[in-house]
């Protein structure tokens, strides 16, 4: 026996509020996309846009683990954690690449500071992480050499 009349209703009225909640939430989601940063063309100019001028230490404290050598750079494998207390933003950058800001991860209280993902490297080039913490910046890099260009080149 096929649906009622009225349980089709329902269900049709139930999907439209949905997608209507859908479509007011994004600007809610999306209200620390940081657009300047993202679409900088240089390494210094997508961390003044995300972070401002603040001044960036260097520090041990901060972990890549990523490949020596990354044979397709379409697919290079990245795991970022740091042991810096009060760590509330992970940014990866990548100088060569196109935009060189790769990703920014928000850390909440209760979470773990490490972050994993598969990224795109244009050529050999190095991972710089800045961590954010306590209203301080914290740098360090990492060169991860490429075979084959994973950003069309």
């Amino acid at each position: 026996m096929g649906i009622s009349r009225r349980d089709f209703c329902k269900t049709i009225a139930g999907s439209a509020a949905s997608l209507a909640m859908l479509a007011v939430m994004p600007g809610r989601l999306l209200a620390t996309w940081s657009e300047k940063a993202f679409a900088a063309s240089k390494l210094d100019d997508a961390i003044t846009a995300k972070f401002g001028s603040l001044p960036i230490e260097e520090s041990s404290a901060i972990m890549i683990k990523a490949p020596e050598i990354a044979e397709n750079g379409a697919f290079v494998p990245v795991t970022v954690s740091t042991t810096i207390p009060g760590a509330s933003s992970i940014a990866i950058f990548t100088p060569a690449n196109f935009s060189p800001m790769v990703a920014s991860f928000d850390v909440m209280p209760r979470m773990k500071p490490e972050v994993s993902l598969r990224m795109r490297m244009a050529k050999t080039d190095n991972l710089v992480v800045i961590v954010q913490a306590g209203g301080k910046l914290y740098r360090t890099v990492r060169e991860v050499k490429v075979t084959i260009g994973g950003c069309g080149g």
